[in-house]
């Protein structure tokens, strides 16, 4: 609102006493303009002053949301420190437990590179036993290819005998048959005048 010169001069006025004195010595009408003045000033005092009390009811509101707001905050905040330190103990925990995990991982490694190298060691010998067999395998081969080559000879050898045998036994008139032997006499055969493959 605009403010006129009494209203000026009303606000120059330092003390109450000051305004008693000032107000002796103006008329009547001045008076009556001056308590309109001030009515006004206090009318518009009163509604500034409505205004401001709707204001602050509207902070106090806004306050006691924010101070609910921050209860809320606090009730969410304990919350969260209380799952940031269950979150630091896994966490703890399963550092230790990766700790013991690569532990074991570099033990078993250990273990396991000396098992192989075992192995292959083991293999190496394996192998070198396993061609030292079949060597000696093959000669076993050769050798019995040879008996069973003599074999077959002195079964031959075997055969002619019995031949002779059975001729002495089924022709003995005269006794002087071809291949006729007396019993009681055996007489070793040679083999490089007899060819039996023939008869």
């Amino acid at each position: 609102m605009a403010r006129s010169e009494s209203e000026s001069d009303l606000e120059s006025v330092e003390s109450l006493s000051q305004l008693k004195d000032m107000v002796r010595g103006l008329s009547k009408a001045k008076v009556v303009k001056l308590l309109f003045a001030i009515m006004n000033e206090c009318e518009t005092i009163a509604t500034e002053n409505c205004m401001h009390n709707n204001v602050c009811s509207e902070l106090e509101k806004d306050v006691r949301m924010l101070e609910r707001n921050k209860l809320e905050f606090e009730h969410v905040n304990k919350v969260f420190k209380c799952e940031k330190l269950k979150a630091e103990e896994e966490v703890a925990a399963l550092c230790k437990d990766l700790d013991t995990l690569k532990d074991f991982m570099n033990t078993r490694e250990e273990v396991f590179n000396t098992g192989l190298s075992r192995l292959k060691s083991e293999s190496l010998d394996l192998k070198l036993k396993l061609e030292s067999l079949v060597s000696e395998n093959n000669q076993l081969l050769e050798k019995a290819h040879k008996v069973e080559s003599n074999l077959t000879k002195n079964r031959r050898w075997n055969n002619s005998s019995e031949m002779l045998d059975w001729l002495n036994t089924h022709h003995r008139r005269n006794r002087k048959e071809l291949g006729w032997v007396n019993r009681c006499v055996t007489r070793p055969v040679n083999k490089n005048m007899l060819d039996f493959k023939k008869i």
